[in-house]
This record gives C-alpha cells, structure tokens and sequence, in this order.
C-alpha cells in the first residue's frame, strides 16, 4: 500500500461530506447548524482545511445517516460544487 497524504485525505474528506450532504439536500448552514457550530467552520471542514477530531467525524456521520467509514469513501468527484443543492419534492 502507498504512503498517504494528509492533506489529500483531509481534501477527499470534505468533497465527500459535501457530497453526502449535498444528497440529502441539507445547506452548509443547515449543517452547521445542526452540528452546532460556525458556517465558517463548517465551510473549513467541506473546504478541506479542517483536521477533524474523531467526535466531529461521528456526529457528522450520524446527523448524514451513515457509517463513519462512509466518510472515507472516496468523493464521486473533486469538484467544488457552488450554490444551494437542489430542492426535493415535499
């Protein structure tokens, strides 16, 4: 197995919740909310600026529905996406 790179573990990570969150049609505020903390930080965690602490990676994982290691499957794309995610139909 290569060597991993921390920053682009880190990088993937927030593409992913991004994308997890994306899916559910959940803001980055509504997020941010939602874990309790600041849009800014939030945005850092999505940005790949932020080194998550193991209690940051659950509740993220659990307020998204899924597993932990869920977070570590690799983005479908490493695309910043910009904008509000789509509506779903109520």
């Amino acid at each position: 197995m290569g060597s991993l790179d921390a920053d682009e573990v880190i990088g993937d990570l927030g593409y992913r919740i991004s994308e997890l969150r994306s899916g559910l049609s959940l803001t980055q505020s509504k997020m941010a909310e939602l874990m309790e903390v600041s849009i800014q930080y939030y945005q850092r965690i999505e940005y790949g600026t932020e080194n998550l602490t193991i209690r940051s990676l659950i509740r993220i994982a659990n307020i998204l529905g899924v597993g932990v290691n869920d977070l570590f499957v690799p983005p479908s794309s490493r695309e910043t996406k910009r904008g509000r995610p789509a509506r779903t139909k109520e």
